[in-house]
């Protein structure tokens, strides 16, 4: 088991864990968190450059670094891993924004222990979920990354705290009941008449052994289950409260890393398993992820709450992945999983930053903010930059994630699309309006209150984690080509002969 390396992905977590457990003081309990994500980004780097090797070495298989270890015979239950492009820049993503988490939470106060024991385990089920290939391991790592929220939340958090914790949790686990009745059909109707039942993706999709009736039904199960997890419309509303209630390293796994889940789960699972389904019935779900990209636009223009602000921004990007991922082509879903990571980036650093500004004015109120440039100089550009990515500014990750969607959106032909298209594009000026105008509100003009101007800038760590997050949203603006290669060959041509794209 130990040879694999995707095992490592869950190991270093655990050690992670059995090592804070140990600790005695704040100095053990941030050497261990800095520590173990530094070894879990090298680990996501390596497996990086060694994934590009085998593929250049012609290495043509769909998931690599593949092992399957049997967990429960009866019911055929395995821990299954392996993983293709997508899941590698899925666990880099999580790497890079555990890391920078854990150092914007450098100050966490109470129980830093205890709130980093809660953090790493959340951690644990993300790259779990990642790995996994396994639909009843990758449900279990899914749970697991969604319970540490309420306590994250509830006992760490602000604001209206308690409610915010319950809403989250009872709003996700309605969405994991979905999600769990998809799962059980599929695995009943797996394996064709007579075989061994399976919860192994890749036997399953060889199988191709689920009707077209039964997709029709599995099918809303799966996508509304990850779909809840996305923010989806109208099952979004769990989000902007969650976010805005929830500390700042848990706002940055949250938005960055968490919602990601739920994109990546219906493209691997309930379009992957049942494409034919997926062909007749996103119609219906690129209504309802239309009105998510919209909505959360023109929502976040009348919020005065930086973190509300953002919270329903995040509603706008995530709709565009799952908008993206129904269009079914190739374009549009490499946009798609390109867009997860530019918004997973980008979003942790509005969060970041955000956390350093109210942990200095003690408020959240733009409207009690003003000429921050002045003041902290350096989170103020810093927060440029981010406002500049979610506008999608050339350069930057939001431009090249943005437009390989539209781009890919628009070869359908058929008025429906192309209507439901130029609608989506509409939240670019959305976006325009609300990032301009709090930067314009918080950052310039006179100093709202003269005792502000006795206020610091960043510390050290605060500043690598911001840097490490903008060279990040900088690399996928800059090298879109490298990023893009490494999605669009994983995509398994069994989808687009079925549904008949490209």
């Amino acid at each position: 088991m130990f040879s694999n390396i995707l095992i490592y992905f869950v190991v270093i977590p655990l050690l992670m864990l059995g090592g804070l457990a140990l600790c005695r003081n704040i100095k053990q309990v941030r050497a261990v968190a800095v520590t173990g994500s530094l070894a879990l980004l090298g680990l996501s780097v390596y497996l990086l450059v060694d994934y590009l090797a085998q593929r250049a070495a012609g290495e043509t298989a769909q998931m690599l670094y593949t092992g399957t270890w049997s967990w429960f015979g009866p019911l055929n239950i395995n821990l299954a891993v392996g993983v293709d492009g997508i899941s590698v820049a899925m666990l880099l993503l999580s790497a890079i924004i555990l890391l920078t988490g854990s150092f914007a939470s450098w100050k966490i106060d109470p129980l830093p222990k205890d709130f980093f024991l809660w953090l790493i385990l959340l951690s644990t089920g993300v790259f779990g979920f990642f790995i996994s290939i396994d639909l009843f391991t990758m449900f279990m790592f899914y749970e697991v990354a969604l319970i540490p929220m309420y306590l994250l939340i509830g006992v760490w958090g602000s604001g209206n705290k308690n409610y915010s914790a319950m809403k989250l949790t009872l709003m996700l686990m309605g969405g994991s009941a979905f999600l769990m009745l998809g799962l059980i059909g599929i695995y009943y109707h797996s394996a064709p008449e007579g075989q061994p039942l399976t919860w192994n993706l890749l036997e399953i999709s060889r199988n191709a052994s689920i009707s077209t009736g039964w997709q029709y039904f599995l099918f809303p199960l799966t996508f509304v289950g990850f779909g809840v997890l996305g923010a989806m419309f109208p099952f979004h509303t769990w989000s902007p409260d969650g976010h805005a209630s929830a500390p700042t390293a848990v706002s940055m796994l949250h938005a960055g890393v968490l919602m990601k889940l739920g994109g990546y789960g219906c493209f691997r699972v309930a379009i992957y398993l049942m494409p034919q389904a997926a062909n007749d019935l996103a119609w219906i779900f690129l209504i309802l992820t239309g009105i998510s990209v919209v909505y959360g636009a023109f929502s976040a223009c009348v919020q005065t709450d930086l973190k509300y602000i953002n919270a329903y921004s995040s509603v706008s990007h995530c709709g565009l992945v799952l908008f993206a991922i129904l269009m079914l082509n190739t374009t549009a879903m490499t946009g798609a999983i390109m867009q997860m990571l530019s918004h997973g980036l980008m979003t942790a650093l509005f969060f970041a930053l955000i956390g350093m500004i109210y942990g200095r004015t003690h408020t959240r109120d733009i409207r009690l903010m003003g000429g921050l440039m002045k003041i902290m100089p350096f989170l103020a550009v810093c927060y440029v930059i981010a406002g500049m990515a979610s506008l999608g500014l050339p350069g930057l990750s939001g431009f090249v994630a943005e437009m390989t969607i539209f781009v890919g959106s628009f070869e359908h032909t058929d008025t429906f699309h192309r209507v439901f298209t130029i609608m989506a594009c509409c939240s670019i000026v959305i976006t325009a309006v609300y990032i301009l105008r709090v930067v314009g509100k918080l950052l310039f003009g006179p100093v709202y209150d003269e005792h502000h101007l006795t206020l610091t800038d960043a510390t050290w760590w605060e500043r690598t984690s911001t840097v490490t997050l903008i060279i990040s949203v900088a690399a996928i603006g800059c090298f879109p080509n490298f990023f893009a290669d490494l999605i669009k060959f994983t995509f398994s041509p069994a989808i687009f002969s079925v549904i008949g794209m490209n």
